[in-house]
């Protein structure tokens, strides 16, 4: 993904192709007709959307959820590798580097699978090939054997040194947080660096959409945390690059769980998670939470992009639909092989 010489971005070409594929993505009536359906029927509803390609493609090799799962992985893939097609200069560069989340997503699937003793296929499965690795890069991972060999193949690439750093903390608790911290800090802080010194308004736009979703991401560990006894350093936990908090200061709102909701209630994104927070002190458990702050997340991009149509937000808010459309009809099929009720799986679903 090595950017084109040229610095003349093209917004305007680009984010016209995002207008119309957006327009196809599914909505809310889409995912009611879903979870009512068995995982056939996803299929078949499948073909005959935007999908249809992947689906007619992969249905000789595949049945079930396992052509649900590839289909849906190599509908995304696509639909990235067009919008690095499509854009040009600075505007190739951002989106560049904001689709090596992929990376991070493959790098924390291949820690998993060692971890959990799954099969190759399965984890072969869950990858996302959209992002900067190669496919033998993935195929290394895909074939290690142990946490070490997975963190070994990973030296020459930007994970390599944060996840050896954070070898000794998987070591000493047995727990692979420490690692798929390293690897979450390790994108969002690389996404900012080298940056021009003197932004024009585009790269403004594009630094208010990281500094908002590292703040969102802050948000989530630091609640995670005050739910959790554990002793566990949550400067440990924490991302640079936002605005919501310092490394200090979350140390200290991690240990008073009623603090740390009134600092974010009262910060620059209180109106934007409000409703998250409301959800919060209704809520037994943080899954209610999380899902009420990616929608917030959704709508923050949405409100950007909006605003600001000739930037990259309109691009970045798209990636994130994407992603999350996928993530929607995976679960639901998910949910339907386990025989879960359509109440249920709603549950699990982040919809704006």
């Amino acid at each position: 993904m090595s950017a084109p010489a040229y610095e003349t971005s093209n917004y305007e070409y680009v984010n016209a192709r995002v207008r119309s594929r957006r327009a196809s993505l599914f909505d809310d009536d889409d995912y009611r007709k879903l979870v009512r359906m068995g995982t056939g029927e996803i299929a078949r509803y499948m073909e005959e959307t935007e999908y249809e390609a992947e689906m007619n493609r992969l249905a000789s090799r595949y049945s079930g959820v396992d052509l649900i799962e590839y289909a849906l992985n190599q509908n995304l893939a696509k639909h990235f590798e067009d919008l690095l097609r499509w854009s040009e200069g600075r505007l190739y560069d951002y989106v560049a580097r904001y689709l090596r989340k992929f990376d991070a997503w493959n790098v924390k699937t291949a820690l998993r699978g060692v971890y959990t003793d799954a099969s190759t296929s399965d984890v072969e499965d869950d990858f996302i090939r959209a992002g900067e690795f190669s496919g033998a890069s993935l195929d290394e991972l895909v074939e290690a054997d142990s946490v070490e060999e997975v963190v070994e193949a990973l030296e020459e690439t930007i994970f390599g040194d944060p996840l050896r750093a954070a070898m000794d903390d998987y070591e000493d608790t047995g727990l692979l947080v420490p690692l798929e911290n390293a690897v979450d800090r390790t994108f969002y802080e690389t996404l900012i660096e080298g940056l021009p010194a003197n932004p024009d308004r585009p790269t403004e736009l594009y630094v208010q959409f990281l500094r908002a979703e590292i703040d969102f991401r802050n948000v989530r560990n630091a609640l995670r945390l005050a739910r959790t006894a554990t002793d566990m350093d949550p400067a440990e936990y924490f991302i640079e690059g936002g605005r919501l908090f310092d490394r200090d200061e979350l140390r200290g709102l991690v240990a008073d769980e009623a603090q740390l909701v009134e600092h974010i209630r009262e910060s620059t994104y209180g109106d934007d998670l409000a409703d998250a927070l409301r959800v919060l002190e209704d809520a037994e458990t943080l899954i209610g939470f999380e899902h009420a702050l990616e929608v917030a997340l959704l709508e923050y991009a949405g409100t950007l992009s909006n605003r600001y149509p000739l930037s990259v937000t309109p691009v970045l808010s798209y990636v994130l639909a994407k992603e999350r459309e996928v993530e929607n009809v995976r679960a639901i099929a998910r949910g339907r092989e386990a025989d879960l009720s359509p109440e249920e799986i709603q549950e699990e679903l982040v919809v704006r």
